[in-house]
């Protein structure tokens, strides 16, 4: 379910503060297991529950840092209005992302976003910059923290 729209205008008073938190999002075994698959990282830690349970300090498997990182596209669109006049979303990259703590199987995790920046090209296309946040729950320390560059790319279905 998407967060609804926003004025350029409005979003541009905005830039500091907080926009959107997601929901909550359990990381399990499965989304671990298709995560895996998706991209051929079967290391132990991630796959094998009895293995990672013995040798490693998690007591369980933990999910891929890319995993938790790839979470944002649904996370920011369940939680960040999209500027009105824009048909999409594009991701441009990111200037720094840093993964604090292991999100152990089962845990629940939901990103908070703050509008660092927002910039209207000439050609109308917008960007804009999160700082991004992924909590766990019950954790001090966050799963990851990012500075996220975005495109909001103008809806040009609409010329004539």
């Amino acid at each position: 379910m998407s967060a609804g729209t926003i004025s350029i205008e409005k979003a541009q008073e905005l830039v500091g503060q907080e926009v959107g938190l997601s929901n909550w999002r359990v990381v399990s075994q499965e989304m671990i297991d298709q995560f895996a698959a998706a991209t051929d990282d079967h290391q132990f830690i991630h796959t094998d529950p009895e293995r990672a349970a013995r040798e490693t300090p998690y007591g369980s498997t933990i999910a891929h840092g890319f995993l938790s990182l790839s979470l944002l596209s649904t996370m920011v669109f369940e939680a960040v209005p999209l500027l009105e006049g824009s048909s999409m979303g594009v991701n441009f990259g990111f200037e720094r992302i840093r993964f604090l703590a292991p999100v152990r199987c089962g845990a629940r995790i939901r990103a908070r976003f703050v509008l660092a920046n927002l910039n209207v090209r000439p050609s109308g296309i917008v960007e804009v910059n999160y700082d991004v946040t992924v909590e766990i729950e019950n954790s001090l320390k966050p799963a990851l923290t990012a500075h996220w560059l975005t495109l909001a790319m103008p809806d040009r279905s609409k010329e004539g």
